[in-house]
């Protein structure tokens, strides 16, 4: 059983965690809503709601909930289809209600099923992607909105085409501050900033803000041609105080439940939130320190919930995303407490402090990104799992690049179909193991699962076998033996009496089958000798 840490230590880590996750996920918010073809605000409501409502009701102690980059395709051409924005909010809903369900009726268990080799090759690409993506806006090329993780964009590029156009159209006072930024967070790194006590509260990313605000405010004192122009600041929708907040609100339209549309959305919102969920979890889990367990039906429920009121508040749907949970962990989070606190000061923000945001450069917070992708996508990991051979390391790149190459759901997709095929290659190699001793003549030893996949295998050794000898198949460790292998000893038990051959068949007995397959097997057994 796992100690809780003293409140002291957990306050000192997740305080400042905090800080970096509300800065990572403060432009996200924003880009997904704008990829999404959504209100700004909707993106706002949706990652205060998953760092506060989700956060709370969570079971995970490090993961970070909030609009997911995954379902803006999803949520563009929803919107589209139900005809306004309140009408797909009724789907947000359901889709909620729809997630509890599958919290109750246990259907966490789903994302047990995904191999590590694509858990650590969608960590991965997710990497790469966001060090792609990132790099137009560290130059000041901020055509496609921040959160567009596909490889296809909202502005009709692609990744690497906006890379080249990026080329020219670098703002020199973007790069400026970008190039700071990132020495800043490298330095950050370095064992004698770390030595320093202030540095556990004052995290780098946020030095590197408050730097990037300071720089493009001395530009336009010192150097007027650097100026940042405001196109390349965040632009959070301003809220004059509480009273404004509130004012900026979407309601859901409940006359849409008619609809029949709604209900299709609200279950494919339902289904791939909670797969994204599901194997963010997984990841999230991998990449924490202290190697807790998230209860995955519970992580359904919260999410449920955190999708029910974004819904009726006029967010977008939320799901555990592994930006923010890459960037939490590695600032050093030990609890949940860190989520939760990145979504009030989300909040906060927005009523207080919008103009204030609006200060800070895209590239600043570029930066910051570029480092958590590197994090997740270091070289040593690339040769980690090509180590461990084959069965992992293909599995693993072809994720990393189905995810490079379309998105993050396709790209596992990809990966696990190849996963799949690894495991029924490996079971086709290593069906069962021949021990040719010439005193003691062949012992055919059979693994745990003989499938029909190693039919062919198992004629040709029993085909090899020459006349006179003495045979001895193993079936004792074997759990489960297709109907078209036992066949295959059956025909050869048939000639082992025709050519002489010792044959002795140990095992055969109790093995679980199908009724059909224990009824042929019983008629074949009787009319053997």
């Amino acid at each position: 059983m796992q100690t809780r840490a003293p409140l002291g230590d957990t306050l000192r880590k997740d305080i400042p965690a905090s800080v970096v996750v509300f800065l990572v996920a403060l432009p996200l918010c924003l880009g997904i809503a704008l990829a999404s073809g959504a209100p700004l605000f909707s993106g706002l409501i949706a990652g205060i709601v998953g760092g506060v409502v989700v956060g709370m009701l969570s079971g995970s102690q490090l993961g970070v909930s909030g609009p997911a980059a995954g379902l803006a395709v999803i949520v563009f051409t929803a919107i589209g289809t139900l005809g306004s924005f309140e009408s797909f909010l009724v789907s947000v809903v359901l889709a909620g209600l729809l997630q509890l369900a599958m919290g109750f009726l246990r259907a966490g268990v789903i994302g047990y099923y995904f191999p590590s080799s694509v858990i650590k090759g969608m960590l991965t690409g997710i990497g790469l992607t966001i060090i792609l993506k990132q790099l137009p806006h560290a130059v000041g090329y901020d055509a496609d909105p921040e959160g567009d993780l596909a490889f296809q964009q909202a502005n009709d590029e692609n990744t690497l085409s906006a890379i080249a156009h990026m080329m020219s159209s670098i703002q020199t006072g973007a790069l400026v501050v970008a190039v700071v930024s990132m020495v800043i967070l490298i330095l950050w790194d370095q064992p004698f900033i770390k030595r320093i006590k202030a540095s556990v509260w004052i995290q780098g990313p946020l030095v590197a803000v408050v730097v990037g605000v300071v720089l493009n405010s001395l530009f336009a004192s010192m150097a007027p041609g650097l100026v940042i122009e405001p196109s390349h600041l965040v632009q959070i929708p301003l809220a004059d105080g509480l009273a404004g907040f509130v004012g900026l609100l979407t309601f859901p339209d409940f006359s849409q439940l008619s609809n029949p549309a709604v209900y299709t959305t609200a279950l494919t919102l339902a289904v791939v939130a909670s797969l994204e969920t599901l194997l963010c979890v997984e990841a999230t889990d991998k990449l924490d320190p202290s190697k807790h367990v998230t209860p995955t039906n519970r992580e359904l429920k919260a999410q449920g919930v955190g999708n029910l009121v974004s819904g009726l508040l006029g967010g977008l749907p939320v799901t555990q995303v592994i930006v923010r949970s890459s960037a939490n962990i590695q600032s050093g989070a030990k609890s949940k407490l860190s989520a939760v606190l990145h979504g009030v000061l989300l909040l906060v923000a927005v009523i207080l402090i919008p103009t204030m945001l609006n200060l800070i450069p895209l590239s600043v917070l570029a930066a910051v990104l570029i480092s958590v992708g590197y994090k997740l996508a270091k070289p040593a990991l690339f040769r980690s799992m090509y180590e461990q051979g084959p069965y992992q390391f293909v599995p693993f790149v072809v994720t990393v690049i189905g995810i490079l190459a379309t998105d993050l759901l396709i790209g596992i997709g990809l990966g696990l179909a190849v996963a799949i095929f690894t495991i029924l290659l490996n079971n086709y190699n290593n069906p069962f193991f021949v021990d040719r001793n010439p005193g003691a003549g062949v012992r055919i030893v059979l693994s745990e699962d003989v499938s029909f996949l190693n039919r062919a295998a198992m004629m040709r050794a029993l085909a090899a076998v020459p006349a006179g000898s003495k045979v001895v198949i193993d079936a004792t460790r074997a759990i489960n033996i297709d109907l078209d292998v036992y066949e295959i000893i059956q025909e050869f038990r048939q000639r082992a009496i025709a050519d002489n051959i010792d044959l002795t068949i140990e095992g055969l007995t109790g093995l679980r089958r199908s009724n059909d397959a224990m009824h042929r097997i019983a008629k074949m057994s009787q009319a053997a000798p």
